[in-house]
């Protein structure tokens, strides 16, 4: 019988279906550049402790690094029914270099083996997610930039509410993917500690270094304690996390663009690149890329609540449940960094329809409470008769059929006598949009303002990286 390389004490063949479902290696084969950099790294200070031969280590580092550049070129191929990627490692190892491959599992075990590789792993690709974000943000700031003056509606309860402007409401987009990127930031420092070396969940009898291995692998330095380490899927937790709630960010996003690209509004056109036909109405332009992006949200909290369901009742240390952790992260990766390169891709390339946006400012009375704040500062009247006496306003510019922007002068004193010629100044958009000056506002120098903190930020973050 063949025996498993990592089962020393079962000693007959496992069941077919132990094996199909037990076996990571088809999903967890993406850790293959983690677990050899782990094996690198573990190897070069078990040699520096005198655990293993200087010759051992240099057949081991020929033999793994000659390993990695066969996987990466697809020279090997890792679908031999091996258990895991890390048994596949020693596997391929242990036939390219002989006895001093299995050396290298000495003071270490695959709980700890794998809690190292899927932490590199969901650190590299934090950074690397953190990074298309600000890509994302350049984008929405550089649009800002061109339309700070474009007037679009500002909406609540998607109704018509007060008047903004393009650029504006771009940057409240930026705002949010700021915060999304400080949140990937903020996860991969207090994640950035190394289990490897912690063994099963008690440590080692060797004399390791883990403060060696911490620093070769570019961790900040080696987790506290062993049995919380080889247990813990908070920093997996974490990333399902931030990606989901930047998923929502442009599930949002992309819910305006659908909206906004209908021919009730043309407020944009989409690229003929990030569109479909239909497949019998030759007409038809449709907004699959952000339709796509929105419904990937989905996806991506299942694999959140998915993940947190497998860790509730797990008690330490490690637990074969945590095998459940890896698909859901791998998947959400993928699909985050896909999501933020087309969404980047989209945003570039969009055509901004000007005209209809600012046609969509005068409907709605879009400067009603300009004209109820005109009313409390020159007429002395308190807010709340000032806000009943607009709403009268708006009635009668209904009868009308005009917007309230559109009102004369003569219109406005036959309704109250108190009016001045001034009047409607205040009522004019453009003037209602940047009457809107506190800090953080819509007014087109309080943009510029918020213009210029993203590229201080952007350019702060050049010099940092």
């Amino acid at each position: 019988m063949k025996k498993n390389i990592a089962s020393a004490r079962i000693n007959i063949e496992s069941s077919k279906l132990l094996k199909e479902l037990n076996d990571s290696l088809p999903f967890d084969k993406e850790l293959f550049r983690e677990d050899i950099a782990g094996s690198l790294a573990h190897s070069k200070m078990l040699a520096k402790q005198g655990i293993i031969s200087k010759e051992d280590l240099e057949k081991i580092t020929q033999g793994l690094n000659e390993l990695l550049e066969e996987i990466k070129s697809g020279k090997i191929e890792l679908n031999e029914g091996d258990e895991d990627i890390h048994m596949a490692i020693e596997r391929l190892l242990t036939a390219k270099i002989g006895d001093a491959a299995k050396r290298v599992h000495t003071a270490r075990s695959r709980n700890d083996q794998v809690a190292t590789d899927f932490r590199l792993y969901v650190l590299n690709n934090s950074l690397e997610i953190a990074r298309l974000i600000k890509e994302n943000i350049k984008s929405f700031v550089a649009i800002a930039k061109e339309h700070k003056e474009t007037l679009l509606p500002g909406m609540t309860h998607l109704q018509h509410a007060q008047p903004i402007n393009f650029g504006y409401h771009m940057l409240a987009y930026a705002s949010m993917f700021k915060r999304d990127y400080e949140r990937f930031l903020s996860s991969y420092n207090r994640n950035n500690y190394s289990p490897l070396g912690c063994a099963a969940l008690a440590g080692t009898p060797h004399p390791i270094d883990r403060e060696f291995t911490a620093k070769e692998l570019g961790f900040k330095e080696p987790s506290i304690n062993c049995l919380d380490t080889v247990s813990d899927r908070d920093f997996a937790l974490e990333i399902l996390f931030n990606i989901s709630t930047l998923m929502m960010h442009i599930s949002r996003l992309s819910e305006e663009l659908i909206l906004w690209s209908t021919s009730e509004f043309k407020f944009v056109t989409l690229s003929d690149k990030h569109a479909t036909g239909s497949s019998i109405m030759p007409q038809k332009k449709n907004p699959d890329i952000p339709e796509l992006l929105r419904g990937k949200t989905g996806r991506v909290y299942g694999n959140l609540m998915g993940l947190l369901t497998v860790m509730k009742g797990l008690p330490l240390a490690y637990n074969k449940d945590t095998q459940e952790d890896k698909e859901g992260v791998f998947d959400s990766v993928k699909t985050a960094k896909l999501s933020l390169m087309v969404l980047k891709e989209m945003l570039d390339e969009m055509q901004v329809n000007k005209e209809n946006m600012q046609k969509a400012c005068r409907v709605g009375h879009l400067s009603a409470t300009d004209l109820a704040d005109y009313m409390v500062k020159n007429l002395n009247m308190p807010f709340r008769d000032a806000y009943h006496l607009v709403g009268s306003i708006v009635n009668r510019a209904e009868e009308l059929g005009k917007d309230i922007s559109e009102l004369s002068y003569e219109e406005l004193s036959q309704i109250d006598d108190r009016f001045a010629k001034d009047v409607t100044e205040v009522l004019n958009i453009q003037n209602s949009m940047n009457a809107r000056n506190s800090f953080g506002g819509t007014a087109i120098n309080r943009v510029q303002e918020q213009i210029e903190f993203f590229d201080e930020w952007l350019d702060e973050g050049k010099k940092n990286s």
